[in-house]
């Protein structure tokens, strides 16, 4: 069964036969619901509300245990089937390029942000008072570290693949599923393998699963807000309001950044991309997880146009390499923390911690407290505040994921326009018919969007 780009979603509120299904089926709304409720449990009975993190973290698992065979199946197809070995090293580099240039841009955003906002004048941060910060930073990173530029790369390699599977490591179930695609497709030129089909039947098979798991979404969405409010309280918006409105300025300033590229590079209106994939990007926010929306997005990518080996290979690899998000929110964070503790970064001290953040921020997808190894590498690195002063940021950080979440995701769907318009396989006109629901319900392509997925979300 052939993957092609013709691929793409039914509108969610539209059913095979034409006609509207009810409002309250609708997912986007059933997830506000979640959303919503969840916020006003967590806010009136904190006490519950901060029991209800399993419920989140359930389904969140539940979308993780099939993000590696995903990324296997997707990339392997799309190799396999495009049958251009070069191409896969071409899509690679560019995607490298991309996510190089936009994450350092992403960190000198948020140092300009910080330097025009300053969110830490005036708070006035004791170093006396942070004798136990050290302690509090190895409780919430639960003793790990990042690893360092020479570790990281080599980690790509899984010692076992079997291992890297089991862990769920996403970079290294990426690097065997290329080799796998490329010597498959090798392979293919001497006939087409019975391997081959059973991946197409294995995509199948995941993408009905996920079907099954995304009814609980709202669910999950309500258990992942009720805990956010519940344990970290309304109260933490006072105490670092100016930090957090920077950030999230500074995110949606860099949104009209990303709009830019978009309508530049590819001439796409990222809004009306967000209104395509606005079920996607409630449920990324309602769990402040972006993982738990990588099998939906990469579909609604390659419905949108683009191709299956450039979303296969550009997504799961930004997770990891473009996270523009957390660019923005560490370069605030370094100068907030410096600005608390009384010291005046100069221009050199600033480029020198942009310059550890870009290698740093490389290391940070999967790492527990990523965000605050991170930071301690770059205090420790520039000497000038104390690293226990990161622990100052232990009761905001969570409040932040809505933006790092949104931002990264979006940046992601970015890259994967450019890199595949970049490669030459993106279908222009088939992104403009997406993204404005011009396409039919019935030609969505079974790999890309399995029949029972598609009957699935023409019900939402």
């Amino acid at each position: 069964m052939a993957i092609s780009t013709d691929a793409h979603p039914p509108p969610g509120d539209v059913s095979p036969t034409g006609t509207r299904s009810p409002w309250y089926t609708n997912l986007f709304v059933q997830l506000l619901v979640g959303i919503v409720g969840g916020i006003a449990l967590g806010w009136l009975w904190p006490t519950v509300g901060s029991e209800l993190k399993p419920i989140g973290d359930t389904f969140v698992k539940l979308i993780k245990m099939l993000i590696a065979p995903l990324i296997f199946t997707v990339v392997v197809t799309g190799i396999a089937k495009v049958g251009d070995i070069k191409a896969v090293g071409r899509i690679g580099v560019k995607a490298l390029i991309y996510f190089t240039a936009v994450t350092g841009f992403a960190l000198l955003f948020g140092l300009v942000m910080g330097n025009i906002v300053k969110p830490g004048a005036g708070f006035d941060i004791d170093p006396a008072t942070l004798a136990d910060g050290t302690e509090q930073i190895a409780e919430k990173t639960g003793g790990g570290e990042l690893p360092g530029a020479v570790e990281f790369v080599m980690d790509i390699v899984p010692t076992s693949v079997v291992g890297a599977f089991a862990d769920n490591i996403l970079l290294q179930v990426l690097f065997f599923a290329v080799l796998f695609g490329i010597a498959l497709a090798k392979y293919g030129e001497h006939g087409p393998p019975l391997v081959l089909e059973f991946v197409d039947h294995l995509s199948h098979i995941i993408f009905m699963i996920i079907g099954w798991i995304m009814r609980l979404a709202p669910i999950g969405a309500f258990g992942a807000m009720a805990f956010i409010i519940g344990q970290y309280g309304i109260s933490t918006l006072g105490s670092f309001a100016k930090l957090i409105a920077c950030c999230y300025l500074a995110g949606a300033l860099f949104v009209l950044v990303l709009a830019l590229i978009a309508k530049v590079a590819v001439g796409l209106n990222i809004f009306t991309f967000i209104r395509y994939t606005k079920e996607e990007f409630g449920l990324a926010l309602g769990t402040a997880s972006s993982e738990a929306v990588l099998p939906r997005i990469m579909t609604k990518l390659v419905g949108a146009g683009n191709s299956q080996a450039a979303t296969g290979l550009v997504v799961p690899t930004g997770y990891s390499f473009n996270l523009d998000g957390a660019a923005i929110y560490l370069s605030i964070s370094t100068l907030f923390l410096a600005q608390a503790t009384g010291h005046d970064l100069s221009v050199a001290d600033q480029l020198g911690a942009l310059f550890i953040l870009l290698l740093t921020s490389k290391g940070m997808a999967g790492v527990p407290g990523s965000s605050f190894l991170a930071l301690s590498a770059t205090a420790t690195a520039l000497g000038i505040f104390p690293v226990a002063a990161v622990a100052v940021l232990l009761g905001a950080d969570r409040i932040m994921d809505s933006m790092r979440v949104f931002v990264n995701l979006l940046g992601n769907c970015v890259a994967t326009f450019v890199v595949s318009n970049w490669e030459g396989q993106l279908d222009k006109q088939k992104m403009q018919d997406a993204v404005h629901g011009r396409l039919s319900p019935g030609g969505a392509d079974p790999v890309a969007q399995p029949p029972v997925v598609a009957e699935y979300e023409s019900r939402q």
